[in-house]
């Protein structure tokens, strides 16, 4: 898909800030730092739309990106991120939830880890918990650039075996890096739509 407009229009808290438009939604989940903004920046091809930080757990709220008019990615805040307090973490988790399970226009979540290592207790939590709700999903294994490409496909095993993945579902090797899998991703995303 080519990307010509790209905005952060909300950052939401809770259903009533959500947009109003009856668009497809796509949320972007991960473990903080697993390069959720890296992600989103190469799939829209801008820089800086989503703010990259070494500090993990900048991601507060769910923040909505209308591209081209016609969608919204929505990066909701990274997991397994344990230097805020467990209240806050619990407001997170319940701020997500409510979303996930409620939101009538998302159309799939997709799921960020990264490839060099085996998926974190969190993600395959949140991978079942997908399941569970039968929320489609796409899982994308990013920072494929810092591995050979001769080790590709035994780190997909392991990323495979470790979430328990569906057959159905779909892991696409990624790199915002070189773009490699942006084209396969947008396919999927598209799929959905």
């Amino acid at each position: 898909m080519k990307v010509n407009s790209a905005n952060i229009v909300i950052s939401a808290v809770k259903p009533d800030q959500y947009p109003g438009e009856a668009l497809p939604e796509f949320a972007l989940a991960g473990r903080s730092n697993v390069g959720k903004s890296s992600f989103i920046n190469k799939m829209l091809n801008r820089k800086n739309l989503a703010r990259t930080s070494s500090k993990p757990g900048k991601t507060q709220t769910l923040n909505f990106y209308l591209i081209n008019e016609i969608l919204h990615f929505v990066d909701v805040p990274g997991y397994g991120y344990a230097k805020v307090s467990k209240k806050e973490r619990e407001a997170w988790g319940k701020m997500i939830e409510t979303y996930l399970t409620g939101r009538e226009q998302l159309k799939a979540v997709v799921q960020i880890v990264d490839l060099r290592h085996p998926p974190s207790k969190d993600d395959v939590m949140m991978y079942h918990f997908l399941k569970h709700y039968e929320i489609p999903c796409i899982i994308i294994a990013t920072k494929a650039d810092k591995i050979p490409k001769a080790k590709w496909q035994k780190h997909l095993k392991v990323a495979k075996e470790t979430l328990e993945l569906d057959p159905n579902d779909h892991i696409v090797l990624f790199s915002s890096e070189t773009g490699l899998g942006k084209d396969q991703a947008w396919g999927l995303l598209q799929s959905y739509m």
